[in-house]
């Protein structure tokens, strides 16, 4: 072959091969990678408009399919991106909240499966399976199920979740352009927690901040009682008649940081998740033969209070003011 005729032909099929890059900006935009290569041929060739843009890739989201491992049935289902974002919502947020929090909720739930579609959790599932229905990743409930838990009530709640759902269609959290770890939880003690605090590593958007609207919540002090007997098998101690057990440290959020117990030093996770708290802001006192352990808030404490975000709905505040006063710096972005 002539070089004059190869030449070309290389060019062509190099101009074919070359993918179409796409960038995830704040509120929504697109770059196409020729955009910003600065040939401005390319640019009047296949710049797009914003409107454009955005109705191309509603249309590709609408049609994800999320692959589901149903824990009780052990079979996996398939669904529509915001068909699963509804049944989170519905399975992890009262349905009577007020409709901001709900919202708020539904950009926790489409950022969590958003960033699982990114990387993945390390965990093997059958089917190709991307998430659990439970809390190893997000609760969810299909409509069946949904029926049978809200009975006469069913209609109503949910016509709530799909409002809350549709009008953030698309959006999710990001941080430096990646959908974030959207971590929520039930009540907190007044405050959330630092991520290093709890999870060890720190998050910059997952830092300590008020939450005094959760006071409100059935769930705000606890009580619980346990045999000192279970105590010590529970956490492989011996514990002396007397004892009752040392708090050496609290964490920013007001959380027990570190306990002192039977001769070891334990973490307030460790005490929450071995003995089963409603929440590591505890206080610990003895009677007898029993521990008693008062706690404040339900939870890990690290980003979003559900009631909180109630709360804040309550005082006018709208999912955005929710969800950037719970995640420090993020952005609201399109998908």
């Amino acid at each position: 072959m002539h070089k004059w005729i190869f030449v070309p032909l290389l060019f062509f099929g190099l101009f074919f091969l070359v993918p179409v890059l796409f960038v995830l900006l704040p509120g929504g935009e697109v770059e196409n990678d020729a955009e910003i290569s600065g040939d401005e041929s390319s640019q009047t060739s296949v710049k797009l408009t914003k409107e454009e843009q955005e109705s191309e890739l509603a249309t590709e989201m609408e049609n994800v399919s999320i692959p589901v491992f149903r824990n009780e049935t052990e079979t996996v289902e398939e669904m529509e991106l915001e068909e699963y974002v509804a049944g989170v919502v519905a399975s992890e947020m009262p349905a009577e909240f007020e409709i901001e929090a709900l919202k708020a909720q539904a950009l926790t739930a489409r950022t969590f499966i958003a960033r699982e579609m990114i990387s993945p959790s390390d965990i093997n599932l059958p089917e190709n399976a991307l998430v659990t229905d439970t809390q190893m990743h997000q609760v969810y409930q299909n409509e069946e199920e949904l029926r049978e838990k809200w009975g006469d009530d069913y209609q109503w709640k949910m016509d709530r979740v799909k409002e809350a759902v549709l009008a953030t269609k698309g959006q999710v959290l990001t941080y430096e352009g990646e959908p974030i770890t959207a971590a929520f939880f039930s009540t907190s003690n007044g405050y959330t927690e630092n991520a290093e605090d709890y999870w060890k590593n720190p998050v910059p958007y997952l830092q300590s901040v008020e939450s005094p609207w959760d006071q409100g919540s059935p769930q705000y002090e606890n009580a619980k009682r346990i045999a000192a007997a279970e105590v010590e098998r529970l956490l492989g101690i011996s514990i002396a008649a007397n004892e009752t057990g040392e708090i050496i440290s609290r964490t920013d959020g007001g959380r027990v940081a570190e306990l002192k117990l039977g001769g070891e030093t334990f973490s307030g996770r460790d005490i929450r998740e071995k003995l089963n708290l409603h929440s590591s802001d505890f206080q610990i006192s003895r009677e007898g033969e029993e521990f008693l352990f008062t706690t404040k808030g339900w939870g890990h404490g690290v980003g979003m209070s559900q009631y909180g975000a109630d709360g804040m709905a309550k005082e006018g505040k709208d999912y955005k003011d929710i969800l950037h006063h719970y995640y420090k710096g993020v952005d609201i972005s399109s998908l």
